[in-house]
C-alpha cells in the first residue's frame, strides 16, 4: 500500500459530502492509498442561497473554487455532480473518471402529509411547482401548461421544508439525491421519458484531477466505469456541440445494448410551448460522434432558434 494520501475537494452541502465520502470509500477499497482526506469548500452557488442561478452565475457557479482547491495544491482530486460541471475542462485539469451512475430520473415531491398521486395528470390544476431548472420547467409545462412553475433554492432538505411549510404544492428534485441521502420515501411520483428526459450527466459523478498527477489519475482509472462513461461522453458531446451550456433547457436519454448506444435529446422554448426531439445509433466507440449527431439533428430542426439568449448553469439538485 502506497503511503501517499489523497484530499478531496468538494462542497460543503449534504449531497456533496455524500458524494465525496462515496468517492473516498472507493478509493480505500480499490486502491492502494494509505489515506483519504475531505477538503470542503463553499462555492458561489453556495454562497448566494436568494437569487436565481441564472442571474448571478454562469456555468462553473458550483465547481470553480472546487477546482481551484485543486489547480492551487489545496486538494488532490474534486468531486462533482457531472451535470454541473463544464464541457470543457479547465487549464490543468482533466476528467480523471466518471464512477457507475445512480438513477437519473427527476421526481415529482409533495407535502408530506398529501395523498399520493398516480400520474402528473392527478396534480391539481394551476398547483405551484417549485424548481431552479429551465429543462424540468419547459418539460413540466409543455405536458401541464396550466401549472405555476416558481424558483426554488437551497439544498435538498431546505426545499423539503419549504414544500412542507406550504409554500408550493410540490417540488421537482433529482431522483439520485434523493435516494442518496436516504429519502427515497418522498418521491411521489418518477417522471421518466418521454414526460421529462434528464439533464446531460444526471446521476454521474464527474471526478477531476491534474492533469500531470500521474498517481492520482492511475487510483482514479480504478473508479471507472466504462458503461457510465460512455454515456456521458455521448451527452456531454450533445450538449458542447450544441453549445446550449447547461442551463439550456436541454434532457436527454442515453440507451446501451451491447456495444449500441442510442442517444435521444430533447429541446424546448422555455415556456414549453415548443418540443424538438431527434435521436441517433452507434457503437459504444463512436459515443462522441453520436453526441455531434444527435446536436446537428437537431440544429437542423430549429433548435439555434429555442437557444438563443440562454443561460448557462443547471439547478444543482
Amino acid at each position: 500500500m502506497s503511503e501517499q494520501k489523497i484530499r478531496i475537494a468538494t462542497r460543503r452541502s449534504q449531497l456533496a459530502l455524500w458524494q465525496a465520502n462515496y468517492t473516498a470509500d472507493r478509493l480505500r477499497h480499490l486502491t492502494e492509498v494509505a489515506e483519504v482526506e475531505l477538503v470542503p469548500i463553499v462555492t458561489e452557488g453556495d454562497q448566494n442561497q436568494q437569487d436565481a442561478l441564472r442571474q448571478f452565475g454562469g456555468t462553473g457557479v458550483f465547481t470553480r473554487e472546487v477546482q481551484r482547491a485543486v489547480l492551487d495544491g489545496r486538494a488532490d482530486l474534486a468531486v462533482h455532480s457531472l451535470k454541473d460541471l463544464p464541457t470543457v475542462s479547465a487549464d490543468g485539469l482533466l476528467l480523471g473518471c466518471v464512477p457507475e451512475r445512480a438513477d437519473r430520473c427527476d421526481c415529482l415531491i409533495l407535502p408530506a402529509d398529501a395523498a399520493p398521486l398516480q400520474s402528473l395528470d392527478d396534480l391539481a390544476a394551476d398547483a405551484v411547482v417549485g424548481t431552479g431548472s429551465p429543462r424540468r420547467q419547459a418539460q413540466l409545462l409543455h405536458h401541464r401548461p396550466d401549472l405555476q412553475v416558481s424558483e426554488i433554492r437551497g439544498n435538498v432538505d431546505t426545499r423539503l421544508k419549504k414544500l412542507d411549510d406550504g409554500e408550493y404544492d410540490a417540488i421537482l428534485l433529482a431522483e439520485a439525491g434523493l435516494r442518496r441521502l436516504g429519502l427515497a420515501s418522498r418521491i411521489s411520483l418518477v417522471l421518466r421519458p418521454p414526460l421529462l428526459f434528464p439533464a446531460v450527466g444526471q446521476g454521474a459523478l464527474g471526478i477531476e484531477c491534474r492533469d500531470d498527477d500521474e498517481f492520482t489519475r492511475h487510483c482514479l482509472s480504478q473508479l471507472a466505469c466504462a458503461v457510465t462513461t460512455a454515456e456521458v461522453l455521448a451527452e456531454r458531446s450533445l450538449l458542447r456541440t450544441l453549445r446550449a451550456g447547461c442551463h439550456a433547457p436541454l434532457g436527454c436519454w442515453c440507451d446501451i445494448s451491447e456495444d449500441s448506444l442510442t442517444l435521444t435529446g430533447v429541446l424546448l422554448a422555455t415556456d414549453g410551448t415548443t418540443r424538438l426531439e431527434q435521436s441517433a445509433t452507434g457503437s459504444c466507440e463512436e459515443a462522441e460522434q453520436i453526441g455531434q449527431q444527435v446536436a446537428e439533428l437537431l440544429l437542423q430542426v430549429g433548435a439555434a432558434e429555442l437557444l438563443h439568449g440562454g443561460s448557462d448553469v443547471e439547478s444543482d439538485q
